[in-house]
């Protein structure tokens, strides 16, 4: 039995293994565009935006005009380090705690949208966990320094 488990999980790693890069990308794709979509919406609708962050998000420590301003620099700027794979595991960690003050700042969300931050903060701690993958600027970095020898 001991046999048959470890020749199994050694042939579905070797089966996934390849594919993994894909998935690392499928994530940072995914979550980056619901948070860039956001921001957009945020940006293109202003005064909608300071209006909620006003009277209906309850966001912690910060006055609302400085979170409607982060806030929105935060959708619109980090998802563009994920998509890249640029400093990856620090954008995902920003994002992973962004997407929680998210949640805990409007309570509506708990009706509708929860089950789409449980989703986005999964990929996200995927990505803090597994990294950018090999299809990533960090990677490249990564390769490009390790084959020439330069230690920055």
């Amino acid at each position: 039995m001991l046999k048959f488990i470890r020749t199994i999980d050694v042939f579905f790693q070797q089966l996934v293994q390849p594919l993994q890069p894909l998935l690392l990308l499928f994530c940072r794709v995914w979550v980056a565009s619901a948070f860039f979509k956001s921001g957009l919406i945020k940006y293109n609708s202003w005064d909608s935006t300071l209006y909620l962050f006003e009277y209906e998000y309850q966001v912690p420590v910060l006055p609302w005009q400085w979170a409607a301003y982060t806030g929105t620099a935060t959708e619109l700027m980090v998802p563009i380090f994920l998509v890249l794979g640029l400093f990856t595991r620090p954008m995902a960690i920003l994002l992973f705690g962004f997407n929680v003050i998210a949640v805990v700042s409007y309570p509506a969300l708990w009706a509708q949208g929860f089950y789409d931050h449980q989703l986005w903060g999964m990929m996200l701690l995927v990505t803090v966990f597994w990294g950018a993958g090999k299809l990533s600027v960090d990677h490249w970095i990564n390769q490009h320094y390790r084959n020439s020898n330069i230690i920055p």
